[in-house]
């Protein structure tokens, strides 16, 4: 295994986890319970691959205004977004594409199956309770597309007694938001725990393009995003539950169009759907079954006339039966799942399809004192036939906090819809991508101190690419195709480190990274070689402050590495102060010192702003 990272980029990137501070999720504390690792609730010292839990209080500390904002402050997460906080997002996980990237929502996988990548900009950040990220190749336990990881999010869930909490807040850009929340849990025999949200949230925005842009249009790109959510699950006996739960999101956000005084309008609307069941039949014996449905649609038209409105929209259809079984420290998973992607379109009538994907999954997990060891294999059958991988993870407990792992595994990404049987564009013979990954990892965690080292080399083949001309001389055509001619190699060295200091805590993260494509050298697209968090949080009393900088290097917008993307240093502050026990205050103020900089070119990003909030909450 060869890893070109420089001695260099790993030690500057060392030094600078071990001066950084709190970027909102930092080595995972070894109590915490994951869930995404491993598909079943695990500590986090006993999971092997590199995790990160981001928990609801973080969340609203942040002042974030999309989830993307909040993983843009993660280890190893890097995203590019053409505007504000409504507009279109891409999030790039150890250097993999959006559409590399599992994205689950309470277990229910969301995305386009035309674009292959999940709807950042729709998802609502007020529903949220935590949010998991697993790095590296998860195609084992998630099949299709989880070739840089697996980012699930939690939305509430019922426990205890009645637990109610509203939030107002306003700030720049005539940014208003708004929700509500409650949640318990009754007692008893046949107990039953519900949780049920809303929250809108409108900001007029900034213009989303630069003179410059196609589509070019001066005037303020605004968005607004309404949400609803529930969960509700029933004790049937003891050891037996059974529950449904649902989220809509809708989005309508403005992006340019020309210079005319009309511009278009997006509508995102993001639906998740699922019954469950989870049943004891033997004290070592746990079986989940889960029947879910997922619908992403996204329509566009001009403000002028409505009637010129085009909508694709995403359907999913899965089934999913786990089996659990314990054998003393040991534990054996079996998995079925079924899948039914369907595609409508007002547009592009070729591109209404459907593909059924059937899997079948084995997972060991052994642990033998100092031990840790986790095998698995997978098989997923659909129309571009059978795809097998594996994965293999060894961790071994020095004491004293110490541990050291190493794993490999491959993974796959499905070809999308639009790489299939977009009109002069798509091949419908083109293959799944394949992705072989390995990493080495050492974690120190002594609760008072936590530092955590990655170094991994993720080698992609068959990857779909825009070649021109096209390959594929079947139907005469000249120009550009998606055909299977790429590859790269996504590798380097992610660093963690917190601690706390009396009052201070302080908690940071560094990446160097060198996601290339393999045939010309050059760097993929919008993915930065160097990249690092950093946060200073103070408390006392009553009252906190906070400090968060976070640093990019260069990138560039193109595979040829010809139109630069400047670094960039961001620092935000904040401040929340607790007035009592059912009220605190929040302050924030982003980009500090009104950084210009570029996401992707030719797209403003937003300047200094702020946003104040209150909460109340009640137990």
């Amino acid at each position: 295994m060869t890893f070109h990272v420089s001695r260099q980029a790993a030690a500057s990137s060392l030094a600078l986890a071990m001066a950084a501070s709190f970027a909102h999720a930092d080595s995972t504390p070894i109590d915490t319970v994951v869930v995404t690792a491993s598909r079943t609730p695990q500590r986090a010292a006993d999971v092997i691959a590199q995790t990160t839990v981001i928990h609801a209080e973080e969340i609203a500390r942040s002042g974030a205004g999309s989830v993307a904002d909040v993983l843009q402050r993660q280890p190893g997460i890097e995203i590019s977004r053409n505007g504000s906080a409504g507009a279109s997002t891409s999030v790039f996980l150890r250097g993999a594409n959006s559409n590399q990237v599992v994205v689950l929502l309470d277990g229910v996988r969301i995305g386009s199956s035309t674009s292959g990548a999940a709807s950042w900009n729709a998802i609502p950040l007020e529903a949220i309770d935590r949010i998991e990220v697993v790095y590296g190749p998860l195609s084992t336990l998630y099949g299709a597309d989880a070739i840089g990881g697996v980012i699930q999010i939690f939305t509430r869930k019922g426990e205890g007694g009645l637990n109610a909490t509203a939030a107002i807040g306003a700030g720049s850009e005539s940014t208003r938001q708004g929700s509500a929340h409650i949640a318990g849990a009754s007692g008893g025999e046949h107990a039953i725990s519900y949780a049920f949200g809303a929250g809108h949230e409108r900001s007029s925005g900034f213009s989303a393009t630069k003179p410059g842009a196609s589509g070019y249009n001066a005037d303020d790109d605004g968005y607004r995003r309404t949400n609803v959510h529930g969960r509700v699950a029933v004790a049937i006996a003891a050891g037996h539950e059974a529950g449904a739960q649902f989220l809509h999101s809708r989005l309508r956000a403005q992006y340019d169009s020309g210079a005319s005084s009309f511009d278009t309008n997006n509508r995102q609307d993001l639906d998740t759907a699922s019954v469950f069941m989870s049943n004891q039949f033997a004290p070592n014996w746990r079986s989940t079954v889960q029947l879910a449905r997922a619908e992403d649609k996204l329509g566009s038209f001009t403000s002028a006339a409505a009637s010129g409105a085009s909508q694709i929209e995403t359907r999913q259809d899965e089934f999913t039966w786990q089996n659990t079984l314990s054998f003393g420290t040991d534990t054996l998973q079996l998995l079925y799942g079924h899948r039914k992607e369907e595609v409508a379109s007002s547009a592009t009538r070729a591109l209404e399809r459907e593909r059924i994907t059937n899997s079948w999954a084995a997972a060991y997990a052994l642990r033998r004192g100092a031990h840790l060891v986790d095998v698995s294999a997978r098989q997923d059958r659909s129309v571009y036939g059978d795809k097998n991988t594996g994965a293999a993870g060894y961790g071994y407990n020095f004491g004293n906090g110490l541990r050291a792992t190493a794993s490999i595994g491959s993974s796959f990404r499905a070809p999308t819809f639009n790489e299939l049987y977009y009109p002069g564009y798509g091949v419908d013979t083109n293959q799944p991508e394949r992705g072989r990954n390995a990493e080495l990892g050492l974690r120190y965690d002594s609760r008072a101190v936590q530092f955590d080292a990655t170094v991994y080399r993720n080698r992609l083949t068959d990857m779909i690419v825009s070649a021109t001309p096209c390959p594929d001389k079947r139907d005469g055509r000249t120009g550009s195709c998606a055909y299977n001619v790429a590859s790269a190699t996504l590798e380097g060295v992610t660093l963690g480190a917190s601690t706390r200091i009396g009052a201070l805590r302080l908690r940071g993260s560094a990446d160097w990274s060198d996601p290339q494509d393999n045939a010309s050298g050059k760097r993929l697209a919008r993915r930065a070689a160097k990249h690092a968090n950093v946060n200073a949080e103070y408390g006392f009393g009553q009252l906190k402050t906070g400090a968060e900088w976070t640093i990019s290097g260069e990138r560039f917008d193109d595979a040829a590495n010809l139109r630069r993307l400047g670094g960039y240093g961001l620092l935000h502050l904040y401040a929340s102060w607790q007035i009592n026990e059912d009220f605190s205050l929040l302050a924030r103020v982003n980009n500090t010192f009104d950084k210009n900089y570029e996401l992707a070119r030719n797209y403003n990003t937003g300047g200094r702003s702020w946003f104040a909030g209150l909460r109340y909450g009640i137990r």
